[in-house]
């Protein structure tokens, strides 16, 4: 049984509802704490709605936020915990995606997620293993989780964009490469990276540049 998923929306400035982007927070943070940066979008993304919702399980670090599984070496949880948990999440992510989409009556192809720490490890589990391609995926400031176990269970490979902040002290700078080494190695033909210098975990002024670029030219904006 799937947990249904509290989300926050900035629907399209023009109405139309043609695309659809949709946040991934990171641990301990919420879906409005991404859902601003669809501000400074919108005005590019008209057609656009933005989607932010919270994740499935309140942190055990920040009880006014969420999780979207335990991270051993931060909350003291079990590895058996941590599979647990996000074994659970994909499912509602997976629930929640569908709903939305079916919502909007929108397919696979006018979809891209961004994720940013814990949230690019969801989507970059949860993408590959969908059957329809998603428009693409961008991921800050995350990895790619389990990346041995990919080849064997990938069943789209949508565009990818990875940003990292080459000043990151929570998620190494070198889990970008890691991540588009296994991604390539699992067949993908678009993998695209952007470093942001001089930011630690967060998102900079040129990554979200880069994301919009990348965003605008999968979704036929341009």
């Amino acid at each position: 049984m799937t947990r249904s998923l509290e989300y926050k929306v900035k629907h399209s400035i023009s109405g139309m509802d043609d695309s659809l982007v949709i946040f991934l927070h990171g641990y301990g943070a919420d879906g409005k704490d991404l859902l601003g940066l669809a501000d400074p979008l919108a005005e590019h993304m008209p057609d656009t709605v933005f989607l932010a919702p919270d994740a499935p399980e309140q942190s055990a670090m920040n009880p006014m936020g969420y999780q979207w599984f335990p991270i051993p070496w931060i909350d003291g949880s079990s590895e058996e915990e941590a599979e647990l948990g996000m074994s659970h999440s994909v499912n509602d992510l997976n629930a929640f995606l569908d709903m939305v989409m079916d919502d909007l009556d929108l397919e696979a192809d006018r979809v891209v997620l961004v994720g940013f720490s814990q949230g690019t490890m969801m989507s970059l589990h949860v993408a590959p293993r969908r059957a329809a391609a998603f428009a693409g995926v961008v991921g800050f400031s995350g990895r790619l989780l389990q990346p041995d176990l990919l080849a064997d269970a990938v069943k789209s490979r949508p565009p990818v964009l990875l940003i990292h902040g080459d000043q990151d002290d929570v998620v190494p700078p070198q889990s970008l490469s890691e991540a588009a080494e296994a991604l390539q190695e699992a067949g993908w033909e678009e993998v695209y990276a952007h470093i942001m210098k001089g930011t630690a975990h967060g998102i900079a002024p040129d990554g979200l540049s880069v994301a919009l670029a990348f965003m605008r030219e999968k979704l036929g904006l341009e």
